[in-house]
């Protein structure tokens, strides 16, 4: 299949640079997958879409202010490094701007030396630096105090509140970027829904930046995906484990939570609680293993998202469903408004 066969059209007005006041009252398109109809609702009408005994499973990774300004060594310009991955002993993957203030063995400095660091090697491949840090203290505690939010590249308004970038649920730092399906969730839907039956459960999947890259081959079995860490425990599993035994049904929330399910899941559709890296590329022609349904944001054009969804519920009809939703207004992307797949 050609990127170009995941292309829409989306006026740059749509494209959501605030989140709502109130979190579920976001609109929700949704989209029933056996005959192709939609339903214009709001988020808090999610209640009405899950049945006691099905199981919410979501992504509990919290964002970490991950934007640090500093200097290279000797130079007085400004180096901007966003940590995408944490690969142990002081060692991340960096994207660096400008790239070539930062070659292999610059050493960088942050916050007048509180954290300092030294660019170890640099992928020829897509340019990210290994960047060993050091650092007196704990790391995310100086990332506080030195570290901002580091929002999408479409996003060019000012966050207010920081914490609008993180769901009410978000637990386990090491994400560059939010979990955005489930920004829309509040402690008190949480709650109606547990009260109806529903069971919720976490995963652990820290995005990176990587999930912004676009898709440069024509050919999209030529992309390759970035990789990232993921975790599910043991109450995780038996949770997803005893719905499916017992008839019910499995709600991804959002592509993070579905493509860990998809990693871990078994032909048959269970699960094992385990940990790992996945890169794991789901487009059409992908058979789902472990997902009964999808709550998700509207995604770019030609992404990898976007092929993901459309693997879920057919390519066509997912491009009509965008349509649909740009002639009716529906905010994109991040702070956007979400879409239910049934």
């Amino acid at each position: 299949m050609k990127k170009s066969d995941f292309y829409f059209d989306l006026p740059e007005r749509l494209i959501a640079q605030h989140p709502l006041e109130q979190r579920d009252s976001s609109r929700m398109l949704v989209m029933d997958r056996k005959t192709g109809a939609l339903s214009h609702r709001h988020f808090h009408d999610l209640i009405e879409y899950v049945k006691p005994g099905d199981c919410l499973v979501m992504n509990n990774s919290r964002v970490i202010p991950a934007r640090l300004m500093g200097r290279a060594e000797g130079r007085t310009t400004p180096i901007e490094v966003v940590l995408l991955t944490d690969h142990g002993d002081g060692i991340w993957e960096c994207l660096t701007r400008p790239g070539k203030k930062t070659r292999e063995g610059v050493k960088l400095s942050f916050g007048d030396g509180l954290l300092t660091g030294v660019v170890e090697s640099v992928n020829p491949k897509d340019g990210n630096r290994m960047i060993r840090f050091q650092y007196e203290g704990v790391f995310l505690e100086l990332l506080d105090k030195l570290g901002t939010m580091p929002l999408p590249p479409y996003i060019k308004e000012k966050l207010d509140d920081p914490e609008r970038y993180q769901t009410v649920y978000s637990k386990t730092p090491g994400s560059a970027a939010a979990p955005t399906a489930g920004l829309h969730f509040t402690p008190e839907l949480l709650d109606a829904i547990r009260a109806k039956g529903v069971k919720t459960a976490f995963v652990t999947l820290h995005v990176g930046l990587g999930t912004f890259r676009p898709v440069k081959e024509e050919e999209i079995t030529d992309h390759i995906m970035h990789s990232e860490f993921y975790v599910m425990d043991e109450e995780t599993a038996r949770t997803i484990n005893e719905t499916h035994a017992a008839g019910h049904d499995v709600f991804a929330v959002g592509t993070t939570a579905c493509r860990t399910l998809e990693t871990i899941a078994a032909d048959d559709g269970t699960v094992r609680a385990q940990s790992g890296w996945t890169d794991i590329f789901i487009y059409p022609g992908y058979r789902f293993k472990c997902i009964d349904h999808l709550i998700t944001n509207f995604h770019l054009p030609e992404s990898t998202l976007m092929m993901l969804i459309s693997a879920f519920a057919g390519r066509e009809r997912v491009l009509d469903m965008y349509k649909v939703a740009v002639e009716n207004e529906y905010r994109f992307f991040s702070f956007g408004d979400s879409t239910l797949f049934l």
